[in-house]
């Protein structure tokens, strides 16, 4: 029985941190593969109460992980998203018990391609079975069975995160009382699976790929920085671009030719550069192609996957993301209407685009902040 939760420790202004992480000995994946003597790593902020009944589960984004908030130590910032999480803020921890893990697949400490695969004692790379959003979500169900709660205050997250929390809606509807997704969809639509696959190809055509068997040598830093800069021109909007870069230049004498002249070329390199340092180049193909696979809807109307649910719903989407735009969100609106789900929806005039969610939070802090405060009513 797990007793209420501090992890946390003040040092200075700063709050630090750590990592746990939770063994499953045998996980069944929804293809039927076994993995074994899997871990899922997670971080928690605040205390869970007497009654267990404040608990709330962030789910991150494509590239994100467990470390939400506050600080590790040695870090000099703080978790992917500290605006949103902590003392006083939209998920306050003086209030809410929160809990971030790592996605199944992922390179931040839960078992992934760049895992020790327990049957061979290598690295499994591309031995690494096809994942699924469902997989994630069910390897996070095991968690908070893990941590004895019976019943989630609310489940939270933006763009992949948001497809987890539908997931967990339909996956676990009597677990969950009230869900957040933010710019997020049902499904990818093609031009999104587009994407993805221009990202896969850059990887897969870096030579030192080697059909994902680089962990022994040099791994695709070309060909994975190349799939961020892709993705990253995606997450934002042409407004923020034009604002953030214009067409600035940096004057160089003798530079070589093809050198980076304008401010975005620099910005979008040193983004792909920073990137290869902290993701592994085979998640990236494992959970993109999860998120292209993902169809909370199984091919069936999606208010027909939502009739009976008993959650509270907040949905947001942001006026500026042209990669998740705001008629994906409607579409998941519309189907809580027609089945009866009490449903908030706002759509959110912010110029940040899909990155919105993450940077421009203070109209999203409030809303979440109103909603949470209404969801036992």
């Amino acid at each position: 029985m797990v007793q209420a939760i501090d992890n946390k420790t003040a040092l200075s202004e700063k709050i630090y941190v750590e990592t746990q992480n939770f063994p499953i000995p045998e996980f069944t994946l929804e293809n039927g593969e076994t993995l074994y003597e899997v871990n899922i790593a997670y971080e928690t902020y605040g205390n869970l109460n007497a009654s267990r009944s404040n608990a709330i589960l962030i789910l991150h984004a494509f590239s994100g992980d467990a470390h939400a908030a506050f600080y590790h130590q040695g870090d000099t910032r703080p978790g992917w998203w500290d605006r949103m999480i902590g003392p006083g803020k939209a998920f306050d921890t003086d209030r809410y018990f929160i809990i971030c893990s790592n996605v199944l697949g992922g390179c931040a400490g839960s078992t992934g391609p760049s895992s020790i695969n327990p049957r061979t004692g290598k690295r499994y790379a591309l031995e690494f079975p096809q994942i699924t959003i469902k997989d994630m979500v069910n390897a996070q169900k095991l968690l908070i069975d893990h941590l004895g709660i019976d019943k989630l205050y609310s489940i939270a997250g933006g763009s992949m995160g948001g497809m987890q929390a539908l997931q967990w809606l339909v996956s676990y509807p009597e677990r969950v009382r009230s869900a957040i997704p933010i710019a997020t969809t049902a499904r990818h639509s093609p031009q999104q699976i587009a994407f993805n696959e221009v990202g896969r190809q850059a990887i897969m055509a870096d030579p030192n790929w080697n059909y994902g068997n680089y962990y022994d040598g040099e791994i695709p830093r070309a060909g994975l920085a190349v799939a961020r800069m892709i993705g990253h021109i995606t997450y934002m909007s042409e407004k923020s671009m034009a604002e953030k870069f214009g067409r600035r230049t940096k004057a160089e004498e003798g530079k070589p030719r093809f050198h980076p002249d304008f401010e975005v070329e620099n910005y979008l390199r040193s983004r792909g550069d920073n990137f290869v340092r902290r993701f592994d180049a085979n998640s990236y193909l494992y959970i993109s192609k999860a998120m292209d696979l993902f169809d909370v809807s199984e091919g069936r109307p999606l208010s027909e996957k939502f009739y009976g649910l008993q959650a509270k719903l907040l949905v947001l989407s942001y006026k500026s993301d042209w990669l998740y735009p705001a008629h994906q969100s409607l579409e998941i609106v519309s189907a809580c209407k027609i089945a009866g789900v009490p449903v908030t929806y706002v759509d959110i005039e912010a110029h940040y685009g899909h990155d919105s969610f993450l940077v421009e939070t203070e109209i999203q802090s409030q809303l979440v902040k109103n909603f949470l405060a209404r969801v036992g009513d």
